[in-house]
């Protein structure tokens, strides 16, 4: 299995979009918290992780992913994860983490569900 990891961010309409590459292990999963802190702490509470190219998400990658999702919960800001892999969207949605992030089908349709009345908060 390629290891290779590598990811990319972009800031459109005050929302932080993460678009990863490769395996999110514990190198991905670190990558991509290294990425939501250095943007949270400028003050972004809208996220969109895009996963489409990540086929697999071990569990300390995904564990770095509930840590963001803590993180978010903790200042009433949402992640929308976009893209998902069918196996990475069980996974996912056997965790119960679709009660705290909404997923969408397109990184354009995660953006437009922010204009939305959330429908993943308890």
């Amino acid at each position: 299995m390629d290891q290779h990891f590598s990811l990319t961010s972009e800031v459109r309409d005050g929302r932080l979009i993460i678009t990863t590459s490769g395996y999110v292990n514990n190198v991905g999963g670190e990558t991509i918290a290294k990425e939501f802190d250095r943007h949270f702490a400028e003050g972004a509470r809208e996220i969109i992780i895009n996963l489409a190219a990540s086929q697999v998400v071990n569990s300390v990658g995904m564990s770095f992913l509930i840590e963001i999702i803590e993180r978010l919960e903790e200042v009433k800001g949402r992640l929308v994860f976009a893209g998902l892999d069918p196996a990475v969207e069980k996974m996912l949605a056997i965790m119960g983490l679709f009660r705290f992030a909404g997923k969408e089908s397109t990184v354009e349709d995660a953006v437009n569900s922010f204009t939305k009345t959330p429908t993943h908060r308890r």
